[in-house]
């Protein structure tokens, strides 16, 4: 049995305390959040499920008093830079650490300093980090790479993902610029928070896998326009305002170009699909049909990841250094 505390519980958070809670093998036992007027709260209640007698807690330290613990599950955070002590006071209770933050998800290239520091926390308080999430952590870089199993070469790798956002939370909306107006979705983009976080992460995870020494990472940030009124989402979208946002991420080995990751969400998105294309020998090509819901992807794989965590030996990982985090114990 698996001893887990929850870190945040903001949407996601909150689902991933339902899904562990279906899990045999892990057993809830702490929760923490920032937000006062969660301070107290009984955590099955809060999740919507029965009582189960844990308090939320504001901070670790007394979520866990008198308590055992073997993983924190840490939903908190895109940031790394805003996570690294979150991680720190983890490790240093002895919490092998699982979090969504898509920043740390393969830190090593566009974070270095602080991918450094985690690592070395981790390996002098005996555990391990990772991050994870379907994106970034599965769709765009873990499963490209699973698939270049069967080829003998790689030449390229392409991978489109296109979400309906009507069906994801206010959160995701709001941060994929839904609804603004094309002036205010500028202002946002200027600012940098208005993007999807973790597309260059994946760029170098493809890359580290493959031993390709990438010679530049271009990316590019556009406004989805919707072209009629949308209302399948958390608020009216009028024609012309952005209903989402689309990325297109190129890696390149000298001149030429050989990752190119493509994520397209928005509102009322018609035919969304995930497609993964490897040219090699031979060339593979696998595509999902209506795409992966992203909520749920998140949280089950978060879930999924709390057994092979324990077994990563100390130290920062990624995805790639895991054993297959598959569904396990069933419901």
């Amino acid at each position: 049995m698996l001893n887990v505390v929850q870190l945040g519980l903001g949407p996601l958070g909150q689902k991933i305390v339902r899904f562990a809670a279906e899990r045999s093998g892990i057993r809830l036992v702490a929760a923490v959040d920032s937000d006062p007027a969660k301070l107290g709260a009984d955590l099955g209640t809060l999740c919507g499920l029965e009582p189960v007698g844990i308090q939320v807690s504001s901070n670790l330290g007394s979520a866990l008093k008198g308590k055992n613990a073997d993983v924190a599950v840490v939903a908190t955070v895109s940031s790394i830079e805003v996570l690294e002590l979150q991680i720190e006071e983890a490790a240093s209770l002895g919490l092998n650490i699982v979090s969504t933050c898509e920043e740390l998800s393969y830190p090593w290239q566009i974070h270095p300093a602080i991918a450094k520091r985690i690592d070395r926390i981790c390996r002098v308080h005996e555990v391990a980090c990772v991050g994870t999430g379907i994106n970034p952590g599965f769709l765009m870089d873990y499963l490209p790479c699973v698939l270049t199993s069967v080829c003998q070469g790689v030449e390229h790798i392409r991978v489109s993902r296109i979400q309906d956002a009507s069906t994801r939370r206010v959160p995701f909306q709001q941060k994929i610029g839904a609804g603004l107006t094309l002036a205010e979705f500028e202002k946002k983009k200027a600012a940098g928070t208005l993007r999807h976080v973790g597309l260059t992460e994946s760029v170098h995870m493809i890359a580290h896998s493959l031993n390709w020494g990438l010679e530049r990472v271009d990316e590019s940030l556009e406004p989805v326009i919707a072209e009629h009124t949308v209302t399948s989402g958390h608020t009216k979208i009028s024609k012309g305002q952005a209903c989402g946002v689309a990325q297109t991420a190129r890696a390149y080995v000298g001149n030429r170009e050989v990752i190119e990751l493509y994520f397209r969400a928005a509102v009322g998105e018609p035919e969304p699909a995930d497609t993964i294309e490897v040219t090699g020998q031979p060339s593979v090509k696998t595509i999902v049909p209506g795409g992966v819901n992203g909520d749920i992807a998140t949280c089950a794989i978060a879930v999924n990841a709390i057994p092979a965590i324990c077994v990563a030996g100390s130290g920062l990982k990624t995805m790639l250094d895991l054993r297959v985090p598959g569904c396990f114990g069933g419901s």
